[in-house]
This record gives structure tokens, sequence and C-alpha cells, in this order.
């Protein structure tokens, strides 16, 4: 008698052991399922209040060409003659020729208005997302460029290569609804 109980306790641990492993897998997959999806709805973006500007949105990114690019925040913006962001801080004049310019590939067009204002503009296919633009314009101006992950050219790789190098860790993951974290006027928006 004591081997039919046995045996019926053995058949039961194994039929509640059986269900135990089913259930954790069908747990496992949602578990999965619902991390995938929660993923496609969040994208990488560069936060533009903790970038140091170290160059390595344009060395490590698995594009041959970064998706980091220098954006303008125009409502910040002074204007300026010497432009921080658009000059060499040891420019002999401020004027646009390409030995007196910060930017290494002219991504940086500048046009003038009226004396002494000048509009500048991002030309994104030049950029590079080296930040020398972004790191000149926040120590001698105003802050007004700044670096963000363009999402027209950007894969949104599962694990980011330039959030994983980036010492600031500036990388972060936003809603898909919200990409881009801006500064400026438009930031209240």
């Amino acid at each position: 008698m004591n081997d039919k109980q046995n045996k019926v306790k053995r058949r039961d641990f194994f039929r509640d052991s059986l269900r135990t492993l089913l259930a954790l897998a069908l747990g496992g997959s949602a578990g999965i399922a619902t991390r995938k999806l929660i993923a496609k709805d969040l994208v990488w973006q560069l936060d533009p209040h903790k970038c140091v500007q170290c160059d390595l949105c344009a060395t490590e990114c698995v594009l041959d060409l970064s998706a980091v690019k220098c954006v303008h925040a125009h409502d910040m913006c002074g204007h300026c003659t010497l432009c921080g962001g658009f000059h060499r801080p040891d420019a002999v004049t401020f004027d646009t020729a390409a030995e007196n310019q910060l930017c290494p590939t002219g991504a940086i067009k500048r046009n003038f208005i009226e004396n002494p204002y000048y509009s500048y503009t991002i030309v994104e296919e030049k950029c590079i997302g080296c930040a020398k633009c972004v790191k000149g314009c926040s120590s001698f101006g105003n802050g007004s460029l700044y670096m963000q992950v363009r999402h027209d050219r950007c894969l949104n790789c599962n694990e980011c290569a330039i959030a994983i190098a980036c010492p600031a860790e500036a990388f972060q993951r936003v809603p898909s609804s919200q990409p881009y974290i801006l500064k400026g006027k438009q930031a209240q928006a």
C-alpha cells in the first residue's frame, strides 16, 4: 500500500512540476513580448542638459554618418557677429572663411541680417555629430546649439553604441510620441 501511495505522490509531483514549468514558460514568453512592444514605443534621445560635448556621437554610432546632429534653438540665439559656435576661438577675422570656422565640415551657414546680426543655420547633411560647435556655443555663447538624435536617421538599436560610450549618461529612452528633448522656449510647447 505504501508503494501505491508513493506512486500517486510521484505522479502528482511530476504533473504539478510540468504545470509549473509550463506556467513559467508562458509567463516568460508574455514578458518578452510585452518588453518588445514597450521597446517599440521608445526611442533613443540625448538630453542636451546632460551632454558634455565629448565627440563620441561622431565616432560611436553604428552608422557611417552619425544619427546625432546639431540643432539650433533659434529663439535662444543672440545672432551675434562673434558666434562661439561658428568661429574658432583663435580666429584672426570674424568672416566666413573656412580657416575661421569651428565646424570641420562647414555644416553651419551664416547669413547677414543687419549690422551686427547674423542668422545661423545647421546643414544636417554635413553635420557629423562632433559637437565642436555646441561646445563653442556653450563656452562663449548662450547655448542655443545642442545635440539631438535625428529619428529619420537613427536605427533605434536595442543597445545604442553611443549611449553605452556616453560618459555623461546623457542618452535615454523616451516615448516615440515625444521623441525630442528641446532647449529654449520651444521646449515648453
